[in-house]
């Protein structure tokens, strides 16, 4: 259907890969629309190579990973370190999103280990609330849409916000099923193997991925192998219960009760 349309924004080449390609995968097989976009041009993401020659590398395994489950892939907007909250990148990336019209916008936490991850997830708001404000100036100039998107954050990196607090989810999808095909789609990302070592002590970076898997799928209690979703809030978005990620993927996306329960109650 033409309103079956995903679109995944992450901060950096691999980002989508760690945290939402396999929730990407399953809605695919529900017949689904794929769309991948990286805000930033992995620009600082090797010890070695020059920015030029690792935006080069890293733009085409980024395609390259859109390409294995059949994503649409569109360009990032800045560098490394250099997402910011402002007009500009908000004008772009609202631009993206009234060309795809999502239904469903996937992107990261907006409490994160990287403040690239948690602005990202700004970005990704504020375009998708400024989709049908006619005067806000987008790049291109894309006309407005009124279609009904709904937004949902991935889990930071180790489960943690950036003061060590505990992060649950609201919402549990299965990547057991998929899990080979998004450890092969990180593994597209060959530039990082030895980066992300050095950086940030990962180690095997596909182990390190399974490893977050696994622990989300504990958390979850159902699922061996897991990604953790929050929704956001509604409004300027779409109407106050408008939940399609759990609709499209019935028996595979399950909703944390206790997180509802405690969400409701301001005990969170």
């Amino acid at each position: 259907m033409a309103d079956h349309v995903v679109l995944a924004i992450g901060a950096h080449p691999d980002d989508i890969e760690f945290s939402m390609a396999g929730t990407l995968m399953q809605l695919r097989s529900a017949g689904w629309m794929l769309h991948y976009m990286n805000v930033a041009d992995g620009s600082c993401g090797s010890a070695v190579e020059d920015p030029a020659a690792i935006v080069a590398r890293r733009t085409a395994e980024a395609m390259e990973a859109a390409a294995s489950i059949g994503a649409t892939w569109h360009p990032p907007i800045c560098r490394d370190l250099e997402i910011v909250y402002a007009n500009d990148p908000i004008g772009v990336l609202c631009a993206v999103i009234r060309r795809v019209k999502p239904r469903i916008i996937l992107t990261q936490s907006p409490r994160d280990y990287m403040e690239d991850h948690a602005i990202t997830s700004r970005l990704a708001v504020t375009a998708a609330f400024c989709r049908g404000i006619r005067n806000y100036p987008v790049a291109p100039p894309t006309p407005p849409i009124d279609d009904e998107v709904t937004v949902y954050h991935a889990m930071p990196h180790g489960l943690r916000g950036p003061l060590r607090e505990r992060v649950i989810a609201g919402a549990y999808v299965d990547v057991g099923p998929v899990l080979s095909e998004k450890r092969a789609m990180l593994s597209c990302h060959r530039s990082q193997r030895e980066w992300l070592d050095r950086s940030q002590g990962m180690g095997d970076y596909l182990r390190a991925m399974e490893s977050f898997c696994r622990e989300v799928g504990e958390q979850s209690v159902a699922f061996e192998y897991a990604e953790g979703w929050r929704r956001h809030l509604h409004l300027g978005l779409s109407t106050a219960d408008d939940d399609p990620l759990s609709k499209a993927l019935p028996g595979v996306c399950r909703t944390n009760a206790d997180y509802e329960r405690r969400l409701n109650e301001g005990t969170l």
